[in-house]
């Protein structure tokens, strides 16, 4: 995948966008040289502007003057094309100077790293470009249109979002400038005069990648001499960074303004009319004066913008607001003139005490102070501008404070303070005051318990609790009579055990309300309980809640489901469980059992190879055998796993009854119902739950489960809206990918589930999706992370509790039905055969039962290998095997796994190539006896090496199967069967072998009702012997008699999926 990658230049005023492509390197083509070398990964001028169109966010102009970028290979073609050094990791060591790629893991390099200056070609943005470029960007994705974003554009976008808050708060001032070619320019100059903005700058400054650290050459190389290199000034971060911010400022504030009207009256002595022309010119920022009078006009600027400017400059000392509650008796409050240290806010001297030093500098307790009394008088005529009572004060001769009544303190804080910090001022509040608490508000406290502990079984989260409440102020309870007391005193500030808190008049006047609606009872739902716990929820009629408190098993299950503190009832293996449960499965099933006592919806999102089948079937065994399972479970499937969900629960679960409802002689109405009722699983799939939703609106179930369940991930859809209508007293969710695409996705489920819990959809767009999606709100997601987490239990493959419980390989079946086209196919090809079989004896018997067996592979395969269509008719829907594959597929590639895909047919390679590439957009690599020797090898480095690379190879057994090193796959799926175990454990092997780091996971695909169930039946049996008979592979087919053959070969009608 490529990489696209920026850095600002400061000293040729552009930003520059280049890209990085990987290739394979020899160690032995890049040996330490003293000259600087190209780097390798530099993506050319072509397919740079390729990439760079199809992110978008580039005026016209730009690619009106960028040409096409010449050819491939060359280096500085186009006009904004830009060669410049970056320090980029490297590896270097004696014999070998290699550049490592940005998506490496530098961590797990095994090798000394250190920063080496490189040659980089890319083009040059100027700042007005880079600031709609880099606003364009989205914020919480690290790729557009199939391109990796780097990290360090994702950081200048970052940067370049913030220029915008500082545009949007009038952060800038008209100025003039001389640039260093001496000429004087209109300039639009950054004003960073808040405490905020100073800190936001520094935050940026320590975050800057190290691809923004530049790099020029100084000298040219002497002869046998390495060339010397160093840093262009800007020397420091803060200062590349601020000059990135004035640039893209000045340029975007300068695209808005509005030209000086030419009837505009401007005083003669100045050139303002040149100035403001020039301020607002995009094209030539230069004035158009002589410099006497240019001088002239700076100097009148400097004075007026005096005040601010003053606000940032170099002075380690500013003005510092203290305000000070009212002594014991008195009503006024006072604010205390100061200066402070800006390296110690601990460090304040009062003004009383600065106007005994008239002196040019001061020495107070260790700390020089220049100009201690202009300082102070500067900064207070400044902060007049915001505040009445500061402006009056300045009337007195030594000005130490002024006196504030409670009405004038409220405003203060309410509206001078934040302006006082805004434009650099500190400023010191009383306890209480500084960051007022949430619990300190007028609110009301909260103490609620479940209403009767035999009930836990059947609670919901719709059930209601017992609920105790009492009025609080800063944590002190309040009877009414107490509150009214309180409000009497008609001061918004208020003492309490030391601390002052903000008496809010709507505070006040919801409290009042809430008062005279309690003749009914606070209604409390377990859902609103943990709302409050979570922090979603946090006021109950409109008055803040200020203290929860949650008492026995409402308590128990609070913590349970939010902090996890409450250990979850251990459970042993049921006694019908066929298998082992591996710990964390059995962790799985504790949490199932846990949610259902509740009535509570439970969405098991473990990766993919995990277990989730079992986890289930243990569970509802786990019911069973305590009784509990006293009604059918709906489980609803794709329609390609449903044989597979069959197969499990008879191997795992022989005690559970199970009802296959597929298929065109499944029952209807009052027959269904009746045996809907004898069962403890009723199989379906997604398109009968819709199709037939009558039917199974006749039943009562006790759960209904959704396996795959991404498969509601459109709410509108109508196969999503026909399971919501079936009711059951728990739901349970299946899936590897709760979330794709879009949160909506996630909504559909959590509101099958938990129905409500969520809010209705619009809601949650407004709420979550929208802030979190398109503006990276991190709030947002925090609150809905908790929200949801109670009810999600999604554990991966990387977890380290979870590896060491896995084994290093696991081998699955995964049965696969054949569609409705496959089996006509494959019964009219077996009935034809059979007949010419059946007339043929010796060699050519044998020929013909092998080619009868090829046919059947390419028909469970898909139709189109079996007719030699074209390689774009391959639809999902016409192969049992490729639906599930593609599930599968997205599935792995969603959780960022690589996997190998091995075939006996090179034709079926060229068609599942062309499939995954359309269908996931993912570049996949196809490997097979025609492949050229060096194409090979160039697969292989890049499948392995490459960090971006491709995540999907397809390898033909033959050509494939045999000395390969492919450790970076941690799948591997047999799409077509050998049935020699020896050779697929050796294609298997190109995976599983030293060298792998991962747990792999081997699939291997076999077509229900066919011969390829058969003989899978057969091996699985007696697999010691099957692996000495089968062991040449399917020779020993060709030894059967006619009626063994056919008894093989009978299409089962009953495995064909083809219901949709």
């Amino acid at each position: 995948m490529a990489i696209v990658h920026g850095s600002w230049l400061p000293e040729q005023q552009q930003f520059l966008l280049w890209g990085e492509m990987w290739q394979r390197l020899e160690a032995s083509e890049f040996p330490p040289k003293p000259e600087l070398q190209d780097h390798p990964f530099c993506m050319a001028m072509p397919e740079l502007l390729e990439r760079l169109k199809a992110i978008g966010g580039l005026p016209k102009p730009f690619w009106v003057e960028v040409g096409d970028g010449g050819t491939r290979r060359s280096r500085k073609k186009s006009a904004r094309a830009l060669e410049q050094l970056l320090a980029l990791p490297t590896a270097i060591t004696a014999d070998a100077c290699l550049p490592k790629h940005s998506a490496e893991d530098l961590t797990e390099a095994g090798e000394a790293i250190a920063l080496h200056p490189w040659k980089i070609l890319g083009v040059g943005l100027t700042p007005a470009e880079a600031a709609q470029f880099l606003a364009s960007l989205p914020l919480g994705q690290q790729e557009v249109a199939g391109i990796e974003i780097g990290a360090d554009l994702r950081f200048w976008s970052h940067v370049a979002r913030w220029s915008l808050d500082l545009q949007a708060r009038g952060k800038f001032l008209p100025a003039i400038a001389i640039t260093p070619q001496k000429k004087t320019v209109a300039q639009w100059q950054l004003l960073l005069d808040s405490e905020t903005d100073a800190q936001r700058l520094q935050h940026f400054s320590r975050h800057l990648p190290l691809s923004g650290r530049t790099y020029q050459p100084i000298s040219k190389a002497r002869k046998g001499k390495p060339l010397g290199v160093s840093v262009p000034l800007p020397a420091t971060d803060s200062d590349q960074l601020y000059d990135f911010l004035q640039q893209i400022v000045d340029a975007q504030v300068r695209s808005q303004a509005q030209p000086v009207g030419s009837n505009e009256v401007l005083s003669p002595e100045l050139p303002l009319r040149e100035w403001l022309t020039a301020l607002s010119s995009e094209q030539n920022p230069e004035i158009e004066s002589s410099a006497i009078a240019a001088a002239r006009l700076r100097d009148a600027l400097t004075t007026w913008t005096m005040p601010l400017q003053s606000s940032v400059d170099e002075n380690r000392f500013r003005v510092c607001f203290k305000l000070e509650p009212p002594a014991t008796d008195e009503d006024s409050w006072h604010l205390g003139y100061y200066l402070q240290s800006r390296d110690d806010d601990s460090f304040l001297v009062p003004a009383d005490t600065l106007w005994n030093y008239p002196v040019d500098q001061a020495v107070i307790d260790g700390q020089t102070i220049p100009n201690p009394q202009e300082t102070l008088l500067g900064g207070l005529g400044r902060a007049s501008r915001f505040s009445d009572p500061v402006r009056e004060s300045l009337q007195q001769r030594r000005p130490n404070r002024v006196p504030l009544d409670p009405a004038q303190t409220f405003v203060f804080l309410k509206m001078t303070l934040p302006r006082l910090r805004d434009s650099g001022f500190g400023v010191a509040l009383p306890p209480g005051l500084e960051s007022p608490s949430e619990d300190n508000r007028l609110g009301i406290q909260v103490a609620a318990a479940a209403p009767d502990r035999k009930q836990r079984q059947r609670l919901g989260l719709k059930s209601l609790l017992n609920v105790e409440w009492e009025l609080s102020l800063a944590g002190k309870k309040l009877s009414q009579k107490d509150f009214e007391k309180l409000v009497a005193q008609e001061t918004p500030l208020l003492e309490i055990d030391g601390q002052w808190v903000e008496l809010r008049p709507q505070d006040v006047r919801t409290a009042r309300d809430f008062f005279k609606r309690r003749d009914t009872p606070i209604e409390l739902s377990v859902e609103d309980a943990l709302r409050l716990s979570t922090g979603d929820t946090q006021v109950i009629d409109k008055l803040p809640v200020v203290k929860f408190e949650a008492s026995g098993i409402l308590q128990d299950l609070i913590s349970t489901l939010t902090e996890g503190n409450q250990s979850l009832e251990p459970i042993s293996e049921p006694d019908g469980f066929k298998g082992k449960l591996r710990p964390y499965q059995a962790r799985g099933v504790s949490w199932l059992t846990f949610l259902e006592q509740w009535g509570l919806g439970a969405c098991l999102a473990d990766d993919m190879g995990l277990g989730k089948t079992i986890q289930l079937i243990a569970f509802l065994l786990t019911m069973k055998e305590r009784d509990l399972l006293t009604g059918p479970v709906l489980l609803v499937c794709p329609t390609s796993v449903l044989g597979n969900w069959e197969r499990e629960i008879y191997k795992f679960g022989p005690e559970l009854k199970v009802l296959m409802h597929h298929g065109d002689k499944r029952s209807h109405a009052a027959v269904f119902a009746r045996k809907a009722r004898g069962s403890n699983i009723v199989l379906t799939s997604y398109a009968l739950a819709q199709r037939d939703l009558k039917d199974f609106e006749r039943v009562e179930w006790l759960g209904v489960v959704l396996d795959e369940a991404q498969n509601i991930k459109n709410p509108d859809a109508k196969q999503s809206k026909a399971v919501r209508q079936i009711e059951a007293q728990f739901q349970i969710a299946l899936t590897g990918t709760p979330v794709e695409n879009r949160l909506a996705e996630l909504w559909s489920i959590m509101d099958f589930l938990n129905p409500g819990y969520l809010g209705p959809k619009n809601f949650f767009q407004k709420r979550f999706a929208t802030p979190i999606e398109r503006y990276g709100d991190t709030a947002s997601l925090k609150t809905l992370r908790s929200l949801v987490q109670p009810f999600i239990l999604r554990r991966l493959k990387t977890d380290r509790t979870i590896i060491q419980d896995l084994p290093e390989k696991q081998e699955m079946t995964v049965f696969c039905g054949l569609s409705s086209e496959q089996a006509q196919l494959y019964q009219a090809t077996v009935e034809k055969a059979m007949r010419d079989i059946e007339a043929a004896e010796g060699v050519q018997r044998r020929g013909q039962i092998l080619g009868l067996l090829t046919k059947l592979k390419q028909i469970c395969n898909h139709p189109a290998q079996f007719l030699k269509e074209e390689k774009d008719t391959l639809a999902a829907g016409r192969s049992g095997k490729l639906l599930r594959f593609d599930e599968m597929v997205a599935e792995l590639l969603d959780e960022g796994d690589r996997a190998l895909i091995f075939t006996q047919f090179a034709e079926w390679g060229k068609h599942l190539q062309a499939h995954l590439e359309r269908t996931f957009g993912q570049e996949t690599l196809f490997l097979y006896g025609s492949t050229s020797k060096g194409k090979r090898e160039e697969m292989v480095d890049r499948f392995q090496h490459d960090p971006s690379g491709p995540r999907l190879f397809i390898l033909s057994l033959k050509a494939g199967g045999v000395g390969l090193n492919l450790t970076r796959a941690n799948h591997v799926f047999h799409f077509d069967r050998w049935w020699n175990p020896a050779v697929e454990n050796q294609a298997t092997d190109r995976a599983f072998r030293i060298g792998q780091t991962k747990n792999v996971q081997v699939h291997k695909f076999v077509a229900t009702g066919t011969l390829e169930e058969k003989i899978h039946d057969m091996i699985e049996s007696k697999k010691a012997m099957a692996e000495q008979v089968v062991g040449a592979g399917e020779q020993w087919l060709t030894e059967l008699d006619t009626d063994a053959l056919r008894n093989l070969l009978l299409l089962d009608r009953t495995a064909v999926i083809d219901d949709d």
